[in-house]
């Protein structure tokens, strides 16, 4: 199986960024978890803080891969190309976030990428991304 997470903006600073909402730990760090845990999983990953380049990625692989783990960070809320991409590809999306997107602020709690998404995980901090590729085994 071939998977791909696909991160946005302002999530290469995890681990620095609001620890108190979004942890401690790099992404990277937890990557390394995560492929060691699933290690039957081609895990790939990918991350830009440029919205044009998460679409390139998302058409790019979403015709090839057995699925693609979708953290469009602060995109998620104002990116209809986002939410498009996700709906012209075959490979199924699940849409994932760190935090619990409603316990935010009010703009948060709109998804331009939910409705074309196969699920939404959010609210499990870095677990997120687990239960997402556990979704797809």
């Amino acid at each position: 199986m071939k998977l791909i997470i696909i991160n946005g903006p302002n999530l290469n600073l995890l681990g620095k960024r609001e620890p108190e909402v979004y942890g401690k730990q790099t992404f990277e760090e937890y990557l390394a978890d995560l492929r060691a845990k699933f290690q039957e999983v081609r895990l790939e990953y990918f991350q830009s803080n440029i919205e044009g380049e998460l679409i390139d990625k998302i058409q790019e692989v979403g015709f090839s891969y057995d699925g693609i783990v979708l953290n469009a960070a602060s995109y998620t809320h104002t990116s209809v190309g986002i939410g498009d991409a996700v709906k012209a590809v075959e490979a199924p999306v699940v849409e994932v976030h760190i935090s619990n997107t409603h316990k935010r602020e009010e703009f948060r709690h709109v998804s331009y990428i939910s409705s074309g998404a196969k699920g939404v995980i959010l609210g499990f901090g870095l677990q997120s991304y687990d239960l997402a590729i556990q979704s797809f085994l």
